[in-house]
């Protein structure tokens, strides 16, 4: 990640290698932040809007904030204050989504053609827990219409995360965009630069712990050869 992003890991900040995360767990993950440009921080998913008062309300809120819709990020209490100054990159090397077929499910493992990693489009917030005084470091991920490779998979919403080119990464960070330069970032990212394969259901199995190589391995579905 330092190699790739020309920056280092914050002192003090340990990263740690995972094949699979569910945002519905509300891991810390790397990320490089606007106010922060030069260095790799772990924030957890799922943004905490300064309006929470309490630990209760944070944990609420945050079951509802692990992506942002890039068409009403500006207009929604929860997000448009972090949108126009609190973005980052959400650093990754591939993610995980869903393919509807009649009644059955097939998950898929995405990721970009030269296999490097890459950043998600995201937004932050330092909220204070005002019973203990504790900063906790919380973000989204802005997702987009899909483009085509990924109309195919996310066939029923049709979205998909907000990938940065690695000609936008530093423009999006730039606490000093408008809105319409915002916007203008915030596009589909090119399906020729993208690959997709589909993979076991281990990624759903209740008794194994799906956080390893295997969960990414190509998986073949012989009914999906019509589709």
């Amino acid at each position: 990640l330092e190699k790739r992003f020309k920056v280092k890991i914050a002192e003090g900040v340990s990263v740690s290698p995972h094949f699979y995360l569910s945002g519905f767990n509300h891991p810390k993950i790397p990320v490089i932040s606007s106010v922060q440009p030069t260095v790799i921080q772990n924030y957890q998913w799922g943004l905490i809007p300064s309006f929470c008062q309490t630990m209760k309300d944070a944990k609420d809120m945050m079951a509802k904030t692990l992506n942002a819709k890039s068409e009403t990020v500006f207009s929604l209490p929860s997000f448009k204050n972090s949108i126009r100054q609190k973005r980052c990159m959400v650093l990754v090397d591939g993610f995980y989504e869903w393919r509807t077929i009649g009644k059955q499910k097939y998950p898929y493992y995405i990721h970009t053609k030269d296999n490097e990693p890459f950043a998600f489009g995201g937004i932050y917030n330092d909220w204070v827990n005002k019973e203990t005084g504790e900063i906790i470091n919380t973000f989204s991920i802005i997702t987009t219409e899909a483009n085509p490779l990924m109309a195919k998979i996310h066939n029923l919403k049709l979205r998909m995360p907000l990938i940065l080119s690695k000609e936008t990464e530093q423009d999006w960070l730039n606490p000093n965009l408008n809105e319409i330069q915002i916007n203008e970032l915030m596009k589909p990212f090119d399906e020729n630069k993208m690959e997709a394969h589909t993979i076991s259901k281990l990624i759903t199995n209740q008794r194994e712990n799906p956080d390893k190589i295997e969960v990414q391995l190509p998986f073949e579905y012989p009914e999906l050869v019509m589709y």
